[in-house]
Order: C-alpha cells, then structure tokens, then sequence
C-alpha cells in the first residue's frame, strides 16, 4: 500500500520565530489552508497583532499565541508541556527562529554570539526531538527547517552564522532518511538574501549591511516567493529548496568546482571590510 504523502490542507502548524519576516509570511500563507496555527516567538504585542490580522481574513481559523524565549531550554520544555496539555494535533513544525551576526569574529561580542548558537542550533535540535513523538502520531507529518545558503560555504564575517546553517542543512538530510520510513518529511529551506530585518537586526551599531550590499539583486528573494517554494517543496517530499533558480544553479555548479577555488573566490569577493 502506497504510504500517504504530506500535505498543508487542513494542517496544525506550529512556526516559531512568527513575529516577522519569514516567520510571519508562514502564518500569512499557511492561513488560508491550515485548520490551526500556533505563532512563537519573543514579542507578545507582534504576535497579537499577526494573529488578529489573520482572523479577520480567515475567521474559522484557530490561531494560539505562545510568547517563548527559544534560546532558554525551559522556555522549549514549556512549549512542549503545553502542547501535550491541550492535545495540539500537531502536523508541521517549522523551524524558523533564528538569528545572524555579521562582522569579524575576533572582534564580535561572545553575548551576542552565544545566543546566536543557541537559537540556530540547539534550539532548533531540542524542539526537533521534543515535538517528534507528537508529529510521528500524526503521521504524515512534516519538518521544515529554515538553513541558508550561507551553509554551503564558509563565509567571512559570517563565519558562526554560516557554520550553524551548516548544521541545520546537515541535520536535517540525516533526520530526513532517518524519519523517511514513518512517513515524517523533512526539508531545509536554503535561502539566498531576503529582504527582511534579519539584516539589520545582525549588524553592529548600525553599520551598512554589507551582506545586502554585495549582492546582486537578482540572487535576492522576497519573503514571498521564498515562503511558497517552502510550502511547495514540502509539499513535494524535495529534501531541499533552494528557492531562486540563478543562485540554485549557482550552488550546483559551485559544487563541480575545487574547494581551494571556491575559497579564494569567497575570499576575493568579500574583500578588505575589516572597521578602522
């Protein structure tokens, strides 16, 4: 008998990091097909203000609100708690909370640093296998991971950033062959530049994001664009979306090539930035 495959319709979503950016563009297109949304994140009044938004469009749509701090164990174990208590059928979680610090590393704030691993990759981990009990019950079930193309290379400037996306990318191709018999799907979502304040929340004091400014725009994706191939490539069982066909392309011939190239190209590209 042929397993049944994911699908969105009718889903219990969970999405953390909700309050903006992608997070928020996943509640708006998970909206109009979802029976249910549960939106994490930090700032209460965000999350409040996404939610009525939502159910003025989509009344029958159940939406809870879960103010956590993701980067605290007790802050996940209490999300979990919850969820047990209140029976949530839980379909899809998305791991979409995250954060970026652009600048040298030997001259970064380790509070900031810290933080950083600890959302990007324990969090992420810890949630993963907290909630797996619940989406094996409700199998088919879904993972979605938001990584980065960052991921693929080693990036100056962004040299934590990159390595936990790394990670997540990693991670999830081995949960995905692990859960793939349970009918679990899992998918990284590997974004190029989305114009969103992730930039700005990342950068020091307010300097130039000059992450933005150093790419072209045709390798940067609105939020839109990149939510749906998201949506559709779960969808499809694909085990990654890279969602902009030019830097999907890129990534793919940039793997034919000699890593010591790669490198030196990187390295070219990222030039003198160090502040005076």
């Amino acid at each position: 008998m042929k397993k049944q495959r994911f699908t969105i319709k009718d889903c219990t979503a969970l999405i953390t990091g909700a309050t903006a950016g992608l997070g928020a563009e996943f509640a708006r297109q998970l909206a109009s097909v979802a029976s249910r949304l549960i939106l994490v994140g930090r700032r209460e009044e965000r999350l409040s203000s996404l939610s009525d938004a939502l159910k003025i469009l989509h009344p029958n749509l159940r939406i809870d609100c879960f103010k956590a701090d993701l980067s605290q164990s007790t802050e996940r174990e209490r999300l979990t708690a919850w969820i047990i208590r209140e029976e949530v059928p839980l379909n899809l979680l998305i791991n979409n909370a995250g954060l970026g610090e652009l600048g040298p590393f030997d001259s970064a704030d380790w509070e900031r640093l810290a933080p950083l691993l600890e959302v990007n990759v324990t969090a992420l981990t810890h949630l993963t296998h907290l909630l797996l009990p619940m989406l094996r019950s409700q199998s088919p079930s879904g993972i979605l991971n938001v990584s980065s193309v960052a991921g693929f290379y080693p990036l100056p400037e962004m040299a934590v950033y990159a390595a936990t996306k790394a990670y997540v990318t990693s991670f999830s191709e081995a949960l995905r062959m692990e859960l793939a018999p349970e009918g679990i799907t899992v998918t990284a979502l590997c974004p190029g530049p989305v114009p969103t304040e992730f930039f700005e929340v990342a950068s020091r004091d307010g300097q130039t994001i000059r992450a933005m400014d150093r790419t072209h725009p045709a390798l940067a994706t609105p939020a839109e664009l990149v939510v749906r191939a998201a949506l559709r490539g779960i969808e499809r069982n694909k085990p990654g979306v890279i969602p902009n066909r030019l830097l999907a392309l890129l990534v793919r011939g940039s793997r034919l090539l000699p890593f010591p190239l790669i490198r030196e190209s990187i390295r070219l590209g990222a030039g003198p930035q160090r502040p005076k």
